[in-house]
C-alpha cells in the first residue's frame, strides 16, 4: 500500500483508503475514499469540498459529488487538465487503489439553502460535481428541480448513468455542443424562462461559462442566485507603480498591536506568515475559505470569489485580500 506524505500539523486531516477509482468520462475519474476500518466519516453538506493532500505540500479542493446522506465514503471528480497547476495531473498520475491519502475535514462554502421552492441547477463540464450532490439532496426531500448540464458530448459526461437514474419528469436535461460555442446551451434564455417566484438558481463551470450565467441572472431576486468558482477569473489588472508612489499596506494585529508591512509582490498570508502570525492557508486563490479572517477596520480590496457582501464587510481571505495601498488594516488575531 502507498502512503502519500502527510502535511505539517495534521490537523483536521484524516487518512482515508483510496477504494475506487472510475473512469467517468474523457479526461474524468472518480475517487471514493473510506475510513480504513470501515467507520463513519464526518458529516457533509450538499455544496462541500475537501482538501487533498498529495505530498510535497502540493493541497488541491475537490467537490464532494455523493449523496451526502452516505457516512461511509468522499467521492470526487477530478478533470485531468494538462494545463492546469499540476493538482489534477498529480491525482490522475499519483493516486491509486488501496493508496492512504490526507483529506480535510468536508467546508461547505456553497451550500443548498433551505427552503421549498424549485431549483435550478446548471453545470459547466466537471463543474457539476456539487451540483450532482445537490441533485441527490433534492431528489431525495421531494423539492422541485432541474439540472442542466452542459458538455461537449456524451463521452465528456461524469456520473451519467447516476444523473440519469435521479431524472424523474424530465429533471435532467444534457446540452452537447460538440466543440462549438454556436451550439452551446442559450443560457440566457433557459434561465429567463424559468425566472419564476421562489425559484432559485446554482451554477458551477469554466470561466466563459461562468460568465454566460453571471450575465444571465443579473436581473433575478437578491439571494436566489448562487455560484462556485472552481478556478479563480483573472485577477483585477494593476496600474504601473510611479516613483515615490506608495504601494504597500499596514497590516495590524489588534490582540497585541503588532504591525506588519505588507508589500504589492506580497500576499497578507504571506506577510503574517513571515511575522511569526501564520493563518491556515489551502488553495491561496480566494476559494476555499481556509484563510477566512475576521478584520475590525480598514479599506480592503476583496479578491475572493467566496465571500458575499455582507461578509465581505466583516471577514476577508488573507491570500488574495489586500488592504488599499497607504492604508492601515486590523486584524482580529
Amino acid at each position: 500500500m502507498n502512503q502519500m506524505s502527510a502535511p505539517q500539523g495534521g490537523q483536521g486531516l484524516l487518512q482515508l483508503t483510496v477504494r475506487q477509482i472510475r473512469a467517468e468520462g474523457h479526461g474524468i475519474n472518480s475517487y471514493e475514499f473510506v475510513d480504513p476500518d470501515g467507520g463513519e466519516l464526518p458529516p457533509f453538506e450538499a455544496g462541500a469540498h475537501v482538501d487533498v493532500h498529495l505530498g510535497s505540500g502540493l493541497t488541491r479542493q475537490y467537490s464532494l459529488s455523493n449523496d451526502p446522506a452516505e457516512r461511509n465514503r468522499y467521492v470526487i471528480a477530478v478533470l485531468h487538465d494538462p494545463n492546469g497547476r499540476g493538482g489534477s495531473a498529480a491525482v490522475h498520475k499519483q493516486l491509486h487503489v488501496r493508496d492512504t491519502v490526507s483529506i480535510g475535514v468536508p467546508r461547505n462554502n456553497f451550500p443548498l439553502c433551505e427552503g421549498t421552492g424549485k431549483v435550478v441547477l446548471v453545470a459547466g463540464g466537471i463543474g457539476v460535481t456539487p451540483l450532482k450532490s445537490m441533485a441527490h439532496v433534492l431528489a431525495s426531500t421531494g423539492r422541485a428541480f432541474e439540472l442542466h448540464y452542459c458538455a461537449k458530448s456524451r463521452d465528456h459526461i461524469a456520473f451519467a448513468d447516476e444523473l440519469e437514474a435521479l431524472a424523474t419528469d424530465n429533471t435532467v436535461h444534457f446540452h452537447y455542443d460538440g466543440g462549438d460555442p454556436a451550439k452551446s446551451l442559450d443560457i440566457a434564455r433557459m434561465l429567463a424562462e424559468r425566472r419564476d417566484p421562489g425559484t432559485s438558481v446554482y451554477y458551477c463551470g469554466p470561466g466563459g461559462f461562468m460568465a454566460a450565467c453571471a450575465a444571465a441572472t443579473t436581473e433575478w431576486d437578491a439571494g436566489t442566485v448562487h455560484f462556485e468558482h472552481f478556478k479563480p477569473p483573472a485577477p483585477p489588472k494593476r496600474e504601473p507603480a510611479e516613483a515615490g508612489d506608495v504601494t504597500s499596506f499596514t497590516a495590524v494585529i489588534q490582540s497585541t498591536g503588532q504591525e506588519v508591512e505588507v508589500q504589492q509582490d506580497q500576499s497578507l498570508a504571506d506577510a503574517l506568515e513571515a511575522a511569526g502570525k501564520p493563518v491556515e492557508t489551502s488553495c491561496i486563490s480566494g476559494l476555499c475559505g481556509a484563510c477566512k479572517t475576521r478584520y475590525v477596520s480598514g479599506d480592503v480590496e476583496h479578491n475572493d470569489c467566496i465571500l458575499s457582501a455582507d461578509e465581505q464587510a466583516e471577514y476577508l481571505t488573507a491570500c488574495v485580500s489586500r488592504g488599499r495601498a497607504g492604508t492601515t488594516l486590523v486584524l482580529d488575531l
